[in-house]
């Protein structure tokens, strides 16, 4: 029993270790809440989605958004603060899981899907072609949690 656990606890600890630091402790239900809607539903993330999550968006959206900046433009990140001022509100699952599928600018008025890796340009981001619904709310929830678990620390640089 005791081995069994050991199988079990070790992994998680490492993987929260990966994702957060080596300083990182276990993450709580609480923690793992994260906005689902814009009507204030919330969803518990799983250390799955949130193992997922992490590895997706370094390999799809890492390379111009490391730690939650936005390389292209300064004044646009993925804090909370900014996520939630866009139009429409993207500091929720399903705001981020609509941008990753038709991108617009920051005040919705103008499609970007040419310029911005998404679902509507695979042909001009392959790397977007094959991701799942449940992987594009791995992404999206992985990088509300940032918000929540780094503070200050995700996305101001």
């Amino acid at each position: 029993m005791c081995r069994r656990a050991i199988h079990v606890v070790m992994p998680t600890i490492l993987l929260i270790s990966l994702i957060f630091g080596s300083s990182a402790i276990a993450l709580t239900s609480k923690e793992l809440t994260v906005p689902l809607n814009a009507q204030g539903d919330t969803i518990v993330l799983s250390s799955k989605q949130v193992r997922d999550g992490n590895a997706l968006f370094n390999t799809a959206c890492g390379m111009c958004h490391a730690s939650g900046v936005t390389k292209t433009d300064a004044n646009v990140n993925l804090s909370a603060k900014s996520l939630s001022a866009a139009v429409p509100n993207r500091y929720n699952i399903e705001g981020l899981i609509d941008y990753l599928k038709n991108p617009t600018t920051y005040d919705g008025q103008i499609e970007i899907s040419e310029l911005h890796p998404s679902k509507k340009s695979t042909d001009i981001f392959p790397s977007m072609k094959n991701l799942t619904n449940n992987e594009l709310t791995a992404i999206a929830g992985y990088i509300l949690l940032q918000t929540k678990v780094k503070g200050a620390a995700w996305a101001d640089h």
